[in-house]
């Protein structure tokens, strides 16, 4: 456990810095074009779109430890790929596209296998915590590696920066060695549940879910409308404020800041999450994300992005929680790769047009629009989910104002009660 959460901790603070790179590379080379940046980010999830479902077929099927493995040596090659063709300043865009689309299909195969091989680490009762340390560890990441790159950008450029996180994805390489398979919680290989994993079986299995549908519609909805700060923070920081790659740096870091807030209260959860948890996360991240598109100075959007992060890494991981905790463990890898793919297979059509929305009404209408429409759609969700089920809702202001709601049992009294915040102490 320790060996993996410091490898996936080297590779993702990597990830980040790359990331960083990368955009400013983009708009480096295309005179600050939205349209182009949020190419290259299509591009860069389009494979999550197309591959992300035999990604978790083959995490149910083979040694996923094995696979992540394999998964961080290719991100290497390709990292120190890209670094050297900028260091020695034979750099194009199409270089930069390319790269953009081998990540993405890196990632379609690694995302579902490392949330998989999560449940392999730790027993059952013990999944609910190392769910919200590998969130954590994914937000300390965010944290400190837009930071950093922005520092370095600024000082060496974005060539060796791209040389350093292969060198990352190295080291994390290394470490995942280090685990014994035979400290692993796994069943044995060669199984026939595994031989026979397919793709349909585990779409069917999601289909016959309707706790889990709805989750995923959610997931769905915010993930192609809301999780786009990739994009929009970089032209929001460039375009709107002025600012440079420290700035970026700066505003990307508050978002994870709060993400990491996120991580860790969600961390205090032991059971499944309710549905209404979902519900009331993605309102308040939809809310937060509205608001901060109308930020009129730099600071206060800085101020704005802390509460976004926190409600948008809590609304993932409850959802994320809530769709771990509640399969079959043949089916969590097939399983993880759907909620893998609505979340991040939404980017390739989200993408350009947010950035479309960017270049023609301004970074401002990509993001409070963006965080409109999702909360028009949640609303819809919840609205739905409370006539399904027939609950009430009472908002009471004592001793602290509080959600209270109520579903019926089959003979009218109350089987579920659910109290929820109305607002952060």
């Amino acid at each position: 456990m320790r060996l993996f959460t410091a490898g996936q901790i080297t590779k993702l603070v990597g990830v980040w810095m790359l990331f960083i790179a990368q955009d400013w590379l983009v708009l480096d080379l295309t005179d600050n074009s939205a349209t182009a940046l949020g190419l290259v980010t299509a591009l860069q999830f389009t494979p999550v779109l197309l591959l992300t479902l035999y990604g978790g077929k083959l995490a149910d099927r083979f040694d996923k430890q094995k696979l992540l493995v394999l998964c961080n040596c290719v991100f290497a090659v390709l990292a120190l790929g890209l670094g050297v063709l900028i260091a020695t300043h034979l750099v194009v865009l199409w270089h930069v596209y390319a790269f953009a689309a081998a990540v993405g299909m890196t990632s379609a195969i690694e995302t579902p296998t490392r949330q998989a091989f999560w449940s392999e680490l730790v027993e059952p009762e013990l999944l609910p915590n190392a769910l919200s340390l590998g969130s954590a560890t994914f937000n300390v990441a965010r944290l400190v590696g837009p930071a950093i790159a922005g520092v370095l950008i600024a000082w060496i450029g974005t060539g060796p920066v791209i040389l350093v996180t292969g060198v990352m994805a190295i080291l994390a390489v290394l470490l995942q060695l280090r685990i014994r398979p035979a400290d692993l919680l796994r069943k044995p290989p060669g199984n026939v549940a595994a031989r026979d994993a397919r793709v349909i079986d585990g779409l069917r299995y999601v289909w016959g879910r309707p706790d889990l549908v709805l989750v995923m519609t959610l997931v769905l909805v915010l993930g192609l409308m809301a999780f786009n700060f990739q994009l929009t923070l970089a032209v929001l920081a460039k375009t709107v404020f002025h600012t440079g790659a420290e700035a970026f740096g700066l505003i990307t870091s508050a978002l994870a800041a709060g993400a990491l807030c996120g991580a860790l209260v969600a961390a205090l959860r032991r059971n499944r999450p309710s549905v209404y948890a979902v519900l009331l996360s993605a309102i308040l991240f939809a809310t937060f994300e509205t608001v901060l598109g109308f930020a009129p100075t730099f600071w206060l959007a800085i101020v704005l992005a802390v509460p976004t992060g926190f409600f948008m890494i809590y609304f993932a991981q409850a959802a994320n929680q809530r769709v771990q905790l509640g399969v079959d463990p043949q089916f969590r890898g097939r399983v993880m790769a759907l909620h893998v793919l609505v979340f991040f297979g939404t980017t390739p059509v989200g993408a350009p047009l947010i950035g479309w929305i960017a270049e023609e009404y301004g970074a401002r209408a990509s993001i409070w629009l963006g965080g409109l429409a999702s909360l028009a759609c949640t609303l819809v969700v919840a609205l739905v989910q409370l006539r399904r089920s027939h609950a009430t809702v009472l908002l009471h202001l004592r001793p602290r104002p509080h959600l209270h709601v109520t579903e019926p049992g089959s003979d009218g009294s109350p089987a579920l009660e659910l109290r929820m915040p109305a607002t952060v102490r």
